[in-house]
């Protein structure tokens, strides 16, 4: 699978076949200033929760793409009502097989409103999967002990973990996170971009080794396979 990182929790992912965009928070990060929004066309659009730093450009590429975004029903009806023609809504532990593989909607430890501060629903992470790749998308979390039921039944290639504190997971919860979903590799996100989440790359980088697993921290804008 090819993952390219637009910042914050950003990627998007090419699998399948198609191309999925999560968590689309690009144009209000002053560190992904370089990265041309109108630009980037994915087949889908996943989306975790509503907080503002996980579906700020949405709307936007959506619109300009044509993509289907998927999120809990809350968010998908939001994103209906801001005139996003395709979506497909779930809710935790639902899953549904599209063209590019199957995806669980799994349980996220968070908040979530909407920038309009309606009500977001549940936080949420997913589970994709396909013939020839499976990852795991923790989304904004803290670390809990149902993170084993990816470990036992999906074995992932690669997770997605937020590891920057105070609003999610530190880097040493993070590390546990890994171990529990059975990730022997992570892709860091959710840190730096505010002053709240800055953190230690050389320190986060031994702390996931210290137990097995290697850590990707990547730069905005790179595309590295895995």
């Amino acid at each position: 699978m090819e993952v390219t990182y637009f910042g914050h929790s950003c990627f998007s992912v090419r699998t399948g076949g198609k191309s999925i965009l999560f968590d689309p928070f690009i144009s209000p990060n002053p560190l992904a200033a370089a990265i041309d929004v109108d630009s980037l066309k994915p087949d889908y659009m996943l989306i975790s929760h509503g907080h503002a730093d996980h579906i700020a450009d949405a709307v936007r590429i959506c619109n300009n793409s044509n993509c289907k975004a998927v999120g809990i029903w809350e968010v998908a009806t939001w994103l209906e009502k801001q005139g996003v023609g395709q979506t497909h809504p779930m809710n935790i532990g639902g899953k549904w097989t599209f063209d590019f593989g199957t995806v669980q909607m799994v349980q996220a430890v968070h908040s979530s409103s909407l920038p309009d501060g309606s009500n977001g629903g549940n936080a949420a992470g997913f589970v994709v999967q396909n013939e020839k790749d499976c990852f795991y998308y923790a989304g904004d979390t803290a670390l809990f002990s149902d993170m084993a039921y990816v470990g036992r039944n999906y074995y992932p290639k690669v997770g997605f973990m937020p590891i920057g504190s105070n609003f999610t997971m530190d880097m040493y919860d993070a590390a546990e996170a890994a171990v529990l979903s059975n990730c022997r590799e992570v892709i860091g996100m959710h840190y730096d971009t505010f002053g709240y989440i800055v953190i230690n790359h050389e320190e986060a980088v031994r702390v996931f080794k210290s137990r097995g697993i290697t850590l990707h921290l990547m730069q905005i804008g790179e595309t590295r396979e895995f």
